[in-house]
This record gives structure tokens, sequence and C-alpha cells, in this order.
């Protein structure tokens, strides 16, 4: 992944009020083992990811947005291509940070990609 690579985020309904996009779209629950998922933008794109998610995993979604590799190492977060469970998937990493960082980095993430608008709303 380049600096500027997309990582492409799954906006769940529930992190949504009207338009605007919450921070909790872009920061782990507990049951993420503090690693949120996203897609690596080298390697598909916004609509076929989101056709993947709520086809394939049955999973929730109202749209796609990102934020880039360079945002998270601003914040010092890791980006981790993992490629589990599928080869473009990335988890940003938040293992370590307080609760409070963790909010704040959300935070931060979510104004970057509210910029950045929608890459793909179905």
């Amino acid at each position: 992944m380049k600096t500027d690579t997309l990582l492409l985020r799954q906006i769940n309904p529930n992190f949504a009020q009207g338009d605007r996009v919450t921070s909790q779209a872009f920061r782990p629950t507990p049951k993420d083992q503090h690693l949120l998922s996203v897609d690596d933008g080298d390697q598909i794109t916004a609509a076929a990811a989101f056709d993947r998610f709520t086809t394939q995993t049955q999973g929730r979604s109202i749209g796609v947005m990102a934020v880039t590799c360079e945002e998270c190492s601003a914040l010092n977060l890791g980006v981790i291509a993992d490629g589990v469970p599928y080869k473009e998937h990335v988890s940003i990493d938040f293992r370590g940070l307080a609760n409070s960082k963790v909010e704040s980095c959300g935070k931060k993430l979510a104004v970057q990609a509210r910029q950045r608008g929608w890459l793909f709303q179905p």
C-alpha cells in the first residue's frame, strides 16, 4: 500500500445521523479486538467492496467512505494488510490505546472521511 491508498470503510446505518457519519464508524468496538476493518482501495473499488459486504457477508451498509494510510500514520495508527478473511482486507490498529485516545482518533478519521465524501452509495 502507498501513503495515499484509500482504506475503504463500510458505514453501518446505525453510525449515521441523517447525512452525517459519526465517529463511531471509524473506531473499533471491543468485539473487534481494537482492529478496525477496512478494504485496500488499491485492490478493490468502493462499489465492489460494498457489493461483497452486503451480499456475501449480509452486512448492513449505507455506503463507503475512506481514510488514507497517511492519515492513519499521522495518528500513530498502524495499518495491517492482513488479507483475512479475504485478500483485500486491512486492519487499522488501535491496540494499546486508551479509550479516550481511541475516541479522539476515531473523531479525527471521521472528519477526514467526511471531508473526502462518499466514495459509493447505493
